[in-house]
């Protein structure tokens, strides 16, 4: 006979737990139900970000419209939520996108390569970027850290992922080494 465990979750939340949170929650616990777990959850920054809806529609518009280039999203700490900073028209180059990630700063940013193959196909390759320069504060790093996997499951589409820490992580050639 198999033996049951209980398992004990303590919550000590100061904003409300959403389904989705409730899930991750969930997911936390052994699938084979015989482990006891207890977790201890602090609301705050590190324990991950709610995504604004205008951060998902202007993705679908990148991906499906192609009417952006580039999108840089920013956490907004005081909200508690990821936001959009700013969108790239389609006719905006690679460099215009590189000069709208600050130096200092950590962001994410989505980004439309357009390539052409050796077989002189023109294709598209749509990259997310956690762009977290090295001169970043470091709790601006624990908290774009921990909240990136969320964030990415949120934005269904991304074919390739480029984690930054200074532009010559993310140039025109890593782009291109990476679509192949």
């Amino acid at each position: 006979m198999k033996e049951s465990a209980n398992f004990v979750c303590v919550l000590s939340l100061e904003v409300s737990l959403t389904i989705e949170r409730f899930y991750d929650l969930i997911r936390l616990f052994d699938p084979s139900g015989l482990l006891c777990v207890e977790v201890a959850i602090e609301a705050n920054a590190a324990s991950g970000m709610a995504v604004h809806d205008d951060c998902k529609l202007r993705f679908l518009e990148l991906k499906a419209k192609r009417t952006h280039r580039f999108i840089v999203y920013k956490i907004e700490e005081k909200q508690k939520q990821v936001i959009v900073e700013k969108v790239g028209e389609p006719i905006l180059t690679y460099e215009d996108f590189a000069a709208s990630l600050p130096a200092d700063e950590c962001r994410y940013a989505i980004y439309d390569f357009d390539f052409v193959t050796a077989e002189n196909c023109q294709k598209s390759k749509i990259f997310f970027i956690a762009w977290c320069p090295d001169v970043a504060k470091v709790r601006s790093k624990m908290i774009y850290a921990s909240s990136k996997d969320r964030f990415k499951r949120e934005l269904d589409g991304i074919q390739v992922e480029l984690q930054a820490t200074d532009p010559t992580e993310m140039d025109l050639d890593v782009l291109k080494s990476r679509v192949n």
